[in-house]
């Protein structure tokens, strides 16, 4: 029998529980295979991601990725072995990528953050799209052509991708889709992945899903060590940031082709508003993703606000009013306290805030309380954020 090494998920805390794997299949315990002699690179802790799990057993790694597509998709399984290693038997539906990966296509932008943070950014053979990508060594060697566009999700150039010989691709689950269309790539060899941090409702939850970045590289013991710096400074900040006496008030976005949509109470960006001790009007909305209002909605709201945050795509209040002019009569339009979170926006239109923003909460987070609450972080300058004049 196997013996387990850790297992520190909650895919190894139930002794018979069935799920559909993505792929057809369902899972099972690991069965009683010849132990392999790998080297052991820690393990990865998960304490706040509830996206995905890592049991490690002798000699491999199972990854199971509860819902890609969405939060009523099956559990897609992944098992990672060390080259030259035998198989175990009993995962003939999952899918088995190589360890570690020296070759990886990327479909997001906050996967290469994921890989700079983990220190591989060098094994990112591929991309998506060059316009999105602000890592600085990316940046380097799409344009010493060590890295290639293989097209967005959905119209990937499969024959590319093919004669590229990646050891995975990772691609984003989008509700809308089915895993089936990958089947030219899977068919031909080629392992694809999928990430869901995007369904994670807390920044802290997102942000751990460096880990799977560091058991694809074996780069746990690294990944864990600079991961629990930041959930402690996170932690730190939130403690700061609730315990403020006062609780402006906060919209955010702008409506797009007629609807303003703003963040439902239990998702993500609620939580930073809570962390960072704000009054939101939506905060006691049920939900996980986002209110679809529009513009009579909100206005009330905005009238009275304290702050304009998370504005899209505008630089300046000179740009706000020429999409509106209503806009103007908003409180914080008149305050001047609108803060967009566009300050590294290089060149190419890409924002930083997407990419290293999604493994470091606790810069978004110190911003915001500096915004809202200077007095509270009088030493912290703004690094994604910026005010709008």
């Amino acid at each position: 029998m196997i013996k387990k090494i850790k297992n520190p998920t909650r895919a190894g805390t139930f002794s018979c529980l069935l799920v559909f794997l993505l792929l057809g299949s369902s899972c099972r315990q690991a069965p009683a295979v010849k132990k392999h002699t790998a080297a052991k690179t820690g393990a990865a802790e998960i304490r706040y991601a509830k996206g995905f799990g890592i049991d490690y057993y002798d000699g491999y790694k199972l990854l199971n990725i509860y819902s890609g597509f969405g939060p009523d998709a099956d559990t897609a399984q992944y098992v990672l072995l060390p080259k030259g290693l035998k198989a175990p038997e009993g995962y003939a539906k999952a899918q088995l990528i190589e360890i570690p990966v020296k070759k990886l296509v990327a479909m997001s932008s906050t996967h290469v953050a994921q890989a700079d943070f983990a220190g591989v950014a060098d094994v990112i053979t591929g991309l998506g799209s060059f316009k999105y990508i602000t890592s600085p060594l990316v940046r380097k060697n799409i344009a010493a052509g060590k890295v290639k566009d293989v097209g967005v999700d959905g119209t990937m150039n499969d024959e590319m991708l093919i004669s590229m010989k990646p050891g995975l691709v990772i691609v984003m689950g989008n509700p809308d889709a089915k895993f089936s269309k990958y089947a030219t790539l899977t068919d031909a060899g080629i392992p694809v992945m999928l990430n869901a941090e995007w369904l994670e409702t807390t920044p802290l939850g997102r942000a751990e899903w460096v880990k799977v970045m560091a058991a694809l590289t074996n780069r746990e013991k690294l990944v864990n060590t600079k991961f629990d710096a930041i959930a402690k400074e996170y932690q730190r900040l939130a403690k700061i940031g609730r315990s403020a006496l006062a609780k402006p008030s906060v919209i955010t976005g702008m409506p797009f082709k007629g609807v303003w949509n703003v963040p439902d109470g239990d998702s993500y960006m609620a939580q930073f508003f809570k962390d960072a001790g704000t009054t939101y009007r939506w905060m006691n909305v049920t939900g996980k993703g986002s209110l679809a209002l529009n513009f009579e909605t909100v206005a009330p709201e905005a009238l009275k606000a304290d702050f304009w945050l998370n504005a899209g795509y505008v630089d300046s209040k000179k740009d706000i009013r020429a999409i509106d002019a209503r806009y103007a009569d908003f409180k914080p339009f008149k305050n001047g306290n609108i803060f967009n979170n566009n300050k590294r926006v290089n060149d190419l239109g890409s924002n930083d805030y997407w990419e290293s923003g999604a493994v470091s909460p606790q810069l978004i987070l110190a911003d915001l309380i500096k915004i809202l609450h200077p007095e509270l972080l009088p030493g912290h300058q703004l690094v994604y954020y910026k005010q709008l004049n």
